[in-house]
C-alpha cells in the first residue's frame, strides 16, 4: 500500500505544545498535513498560561518547511473550541482532523477530593472534548469527511489509585466517542478512543522506572494511521505503549439464562454467581 499521507488535510490538535500532542503535530505536518497547534501553556494541573509551547510547536513546523498556526485559547469553554476550529478554517480553508489531547491531572485520594478538583479535570477532558468536537463535528459532516480521535486512559477503562476526577472524566470521553461514532457514520467521519501510556510532563511522576521505556513516539504511529484516510477503523478503543499496540473492548460473559418469564430470587441469583462470571459454557461442568 502507498505511504500514508496527509496532503490537502487540516488537522487540529490540543495539547499541541509538549508531550504526545507535539509529536502528533510534527508527525502530521511532516507527511503533509497543516496543523493547528493548540496549547493553552499552563501547569499540569490546570494552571497559569502561556504561548510560549504552542509557538515552539509552530516554529519547528514551520523551519521543517511545514505549515502551522497557533492557537492558546481554552478547550474549558465553549467559545475556547470555537474559535480554535474557526482558526483552522480561516487558515487554512477548511478542518479534517481532531485529536483531543489536552490534559491536566488533579490527583488525590477520593476522600480528599474537592469539588473544584473534579469540576476542573472535567472540565478539560470530557467538556473540552465536546466543546471542540462539536463544532468541528459540524464542518466535517459538511464536508462529508472527518476523524476524530479522544484520548482516554487505563485510570478509567482499568482504574488507577488516586485518580478518580480523572478515571471518570476519561470513561465520559468513551461514551462521547461511542455515540459520535454512530451519527458519523454516513458523513465519513470515524471516531476512536487511544488508552495511551507514555513518559511526558503529566505522568513523569506516576510511572516510575517504566517510565524510560514508554517514549512518547511511540504512540504517534498509532494517532497517524487511525486520523488517515486509508484508516476505515470507528468506535473502537486502543491501547498504545512501550512499543505494543492492541484493540481493547468490553465484553459480555455467557451468563446464566433463568428462564423466559422466571423472576429468580436474589438466592438463585447468588447460586449462579460463578455462571454469570463465567467466560465460555461447559455445560458438562456445571452442577
Amino acid at each position: 500500500m502507498s505511504d500514508i499521507r496527509f496532503d490537502g488535510k487540516v488537522a487540529l490538535i490540543t495539547g499541541a505544545g509538549g508531550g504526545l500532542g507535539k509529536t502528533y503535530a510534527l508527525q502530521l505536518a511532516a507527511r503533509g498535513a497543516k496543523i493547528v497547534a493548540n496549547d493553552l501553556g499552563g501547569k499540569a494541573d490546570g494552571t497559569g498560561g502561556s504561548s510560549s509551547m504552542a509557538d515552539q510547536t509552530v516554529k519547528e513546523i514551520t523551519e521543517a518547511g511545514g505549515q502551522a498556526v497557533a492557537n492558546y485559547d481554552s478547550v474549558a469553554t465553549p467559545e475556547g473550541g470555537r474559535a480554535m476550529v474557526q482558526a483552522a478554517v480561516d487558515n487554512f480553508g477548511r478542518i479534517d482532523i481532531v485529536i483531543n489531547n489536552a490534559g491536566i491531572l488533579r490527583d488525590k485520594t477520593f476522600i480528599k477530593l474537592e469539588p473544584q478538583d473534579l469540576e476542573a479535570v472535567v472540565d478539560v477532558h470530557l467538556k473540552g472534548a465536546f466543546f471542540v468536537t462539536q463544532p468541528a463535528f459540524a464542518k466535517m459532516k459538511e464536508q462529508g469527511y472527518g476523524r476524530i480521535v479522544f484520548t482516554a486512559s487505563n485510570a478509567g477503562l482499568l482504574g488507577n489509585f488516586g485518580q478518580t476526577n480523572y478515571g471518570a472524566a476519561k470513561m465520559g470521553l468513551v461514551g462521547l466517542c461511542n455515540v459520535l461514532s454512530l451519527e458519523g457514520a454516513k458523513y465519513n467521519i470515524k471516531c476512536n478512543v487511544l488508552a495511551p501510556i507514555a513518559n511526558t510532563r503529566l505522568t513523569k511522576d506516576l510511572l516510575g522506572p517504566l517510565a524510560e521505556a514508554l517514549d512518547p513516539e511511540q504512540v504517534t504511529p498509532l494517532v497517524t494511521y487511525l486520523v488517515s484516510e486509508q484508516c476505515q477503523e470507528t468506535h473502537s478503543i486502543w491501547s498504545v505503549g512501550g512499543g505494543r499496540y492492541a484493540r481493547m473492548f468490553v465484553g459480555l460473559t455467557q451468563g446464566w439464562f433463568a428462564g423466559k418469564g422466571v423472576k429468580p430470587t436474589p438466592e438463585q441469583v447468588r447460586d449462579h454467581d460463578q455462571r454469570l462470571d463465567q467466560q465460555r459454557h461447559r455445560p458438562h461442568a456445571e452442577r
